[in-house]
Formats: structure tokens, C-alpha cells, sequence
């Protein structure tokens, strides 16, 4: 009677796949982008201690540029209806710059302005006083029915009439303007000159409740 030879087992090496498994988890470790969303860049004022009422801001109504935007993602702008943003950043350029009633201190920033910006002064009594502190705010109000995209393209239009001012005081394109990180002294003494007694003065105010103009 023939004999069954025995079969030989053939063991797989585990220790060497761990040692592999190991390596790659290392591998993507260090070679992946984790993205994050950074969300908007803002400076938000220092906590207010709850044992003492707010600063009151006294400002006149006419250093305040009101832009109200309802559920629906409608404009108003001053009182006014606008279909759009196109013409905002314009006519906030105009706010900032309007020198209704300058003291002596803001005539020497209109002085030190350039032609193209001095040229925008309106001096109209019935608009601000001058862009500095205290002089022009930008009051920004939304529903809580109001899209967060309209929300951001209202906020960038203003942001964009500020940076568009600094840039023309330093021969600057307003995207060259805010390209600048403040890395190098240079581009740090480009930013503060740009800034300088022109405060970007934006207010944004607490929402109203959904259903609300």
C-alpha cells in the first residue's frame, strides 16, 4: 500500500506586511494637504468686562453709510433700492472721501492725499464729516434669512472701496495692495502709509430676525 507523503504548510510572513503597512501609513502621513477652512479674516474687538456697560459711541447720522440687506437678499443702500453690487464700493469711496465738515487735522490728510483721491471730495454737509476715526463708519445689517454669499459680497465690496483708496496712496493696484503680508519693512511701511489716518470703520451689526426688511 502506497504511503501519503505529508504535505508541507507554507506560513506567510506577517511580520514583513506589518513592517509595509507601517511604512505607508507613514508615507501618507507625510505627503497629504489637510485642507482647512480658514473662514473671514476678522479683528474682533477685546471681550468687554459684564461688570461695566459698554463705551457709548456718539456719531452723527450722517457719518453712518447704512447698507441693509433683507431675507431675500435685497439691497438698501441709504434708502435706496439696488439690484446689484456692481456701483457699492464706488459710492462708499465717495462716503469715506466726502470731507463734509473737516477739522483741522483731517484738512492735512486731505492735503497729503493724491489729486485722484482729493477730486472725490463732495464736501456735502449731508454726508460725512471725513474718513477719520469717528468721521465715516460703514454699517453693515443683515436678516438671518439673508444667504452668507450675499453676506460676503457685500462685505468684500466695502473691503474693496478701503483697499482701493490705500492702494492709490501708495501707486499700488488694490490687488497689489492686499497681496502685501507686512513680512519686509518695505511692505510694512506700504500697508501703515496706505492705512494711515484712514481707519477701515465697519460696523456689522447684530441681524434681524427671519421675515424682517
Amino acid at each position: 500500500m502506497a504511503r501519503k507523503k505529508g504535505r508541507l504548510t507554507q506560513e506567510v510572513n506577517a511580520g514583513s506586511m506589518a513592517d509595509i503597512a507601517f511604512l505607508l501609513l507613514i508615507f501618507f502621513l507625510v505627503t497629504t494637504t489637510i485642507a482647512s477652512d480658514k473662514g473671514i479674516l476678522n479683528i474682533l474687538p477685546p471681550k468687554q468686562d459684564p461688570n461695566q456697560p459698554p463705551p457709548e459711541i456718539l456719531l452723527n447720522e450722517r457719518n453712518i453709510f447704512n447698507i441693509l440687506v433683507n431675507a431675500n437678499d435685497q439691497l438698501l443702500v441709504e434708502g435706496e433700492y439696488l439690484d446689484n453690487t456692481e456701483k457699492l464700493s464706488e459710492d462708499i469711496k465717495d462716503f469715506i472721501l466726502n470731507f463734509g465738515a473737516p477739522d483741522e487735522e483731517a484738512v492735512a490728510l486731505y492735503n497729503s492725499l493724491p489729486a485722484s483721491l482729493r477730486n472725490r471730495a463732495k464736501r456735502d454737509p449731508a454726508s460725512s464729516d471725513h474718513p477719520m476715526a469717528g468721521g465715516a463708519v460703514v454699517s453693515i445689517k443683515t436678516n438671518r434669512g439673508t444667504s452668507y454669499e450675499r453676506y460676503l459680497e457685500v462685505l468684500d465690496q466695502v473691503k474693496r472701496a478701503y483697499f482701493e483708496i490705500y492702494a492709490e496712496r501708495v501707486g499700488l493696484s488694490a490687488d497689489q495692495y492686499r497681496a502685501l503680508t507686512g513680512r519686509t519693512p518695505a511692505e510694512r511701511e506700504l500697508q501703515e502709509r496706505g492705512k494711515e489716518g484712514i481707519p477701515m470703520a465697519i460696523s456689522i451689526a447684530e441681524p434681524d430676525k427671519i421675515g424682517g426688511n
